[in-house]
C-alpha cells in the first residue's frame, strides 16, 4: 500500500490516504505522480505528497498535523518543546539536553520548565 498526505493550502497535513499499489504501480515502478492525480480525480482537488511508512523519503512518515517541508523535502511533526531543536539530518525535534543513560529501570519525562530530564517516580506494587 501507498501513503499520501493530504496537504492543506500552508502545507499542514489534514490526513494521509491509502492507495493500492496497482493504482501507482507502472512497469514494476510505482509513481508519485499517478497517486497524486487519482486521489485528485477521486477527491475533487487537493494537494497531495507521497509519505513512506518505513521513512525510506521524505525523512519522515506523515501524520496530522505535521508539515510539509518543500525546501527540505521532509515532513516535520509538530515541534514537541519550545526549547527543542530541529535536527536537520533528521527533521525530528531533539531536547537540548540527551536522554539519560539507564540500566532499564529508570523513565524520564521532559520538564520544560528547566529544559532537562526528571526521573519519573516508580510506583511500588
Amino acid at each position: 500500500m501507498a501513503h499520501f498526505a493530504e496537504l492543506d493550502e500552508n502545507n499542514n497535513v489534514t490526513r494521509v490516504l491509502v492507495v493500492n499499489n496497482d493504482v501507482i504501480t507502472v512497469d514494476g515502478k510505482e509513481s508519485e505522480q499517478i497517486g497524486i492525480e487519482f486521489l485528485t480525480k477521486l477527491h475533487g482537488g487537493g494537494w497531495y505528497k507521497q509519505t513512506s511508512y518505513n521513512n525510506n523519503f521524505r525523512k519522515n512518515y506523515a501524520g496530522k498535523g505535521y508539515i510539509y517541508d518543500g525546501t527540505r523535502d521532509a515532513f516535520i511533526a509538530p515541534q514537541s518543546y519550545p526549547s527543542w531543536v530541529l535536527n536537520e539530518d533528521t527533521c525530528r525535534w531533539e531536547s537540548p539536553v540527551p536522554y539519560p543513560d539507564s540500566d532499564g529501570d529508570e523513565r524520564y519525562m521532559w520538564d520544560e520548565e528547566t529544559t532537562n530530564w526528571i526521573e519519573i517516580p516508580r510506583v511500588e506494587k
